[in-house]
């Protein structure tokens, strides 16, 4: 869970980011992003998976992360923390 929670806090570092582009998301904005990431975040550290499947989602392709990080120029960056992701949440 550690890896997990280490991913989610390395996205939100990303979707922090000035500039960052949620035309394309399903956010209004950065703040709305951040807060969702920050939901997710506390609800794996202490175990809860109950929105396992939303998350799965965000992380999907063209999903609203996706979206995000090829509008904003963190694409790569993006790619390779959805990677990651995929393979740690396969072990929860």
């Amino acid at each position: 869970m550690s890896e997990l929670a280490e991913v989610l806090h390395q996205t939100r570092e990303l979707l922090a980011r000035p500039g960052s582009d949620f035309s394309w998301s399903h956010w209004n904005n950065q703040e709305d992003a951040l807060r969702e990431i920050d939901s997710f975040a506390r609800q794996f550290e202490v175990g809860d998976l109950s929105r396992r499947q939303e998350l799965e989602l965000l992380f999907a392709p063209t999903g609203s992360l996706q979206e995000v990080s090829m509008n904003s120029g963190w694409g790569e960056e993006y790619h390779m923390l959805a990677e990651k992701f995929d393979s740690l949440i396969k072990l929860v």
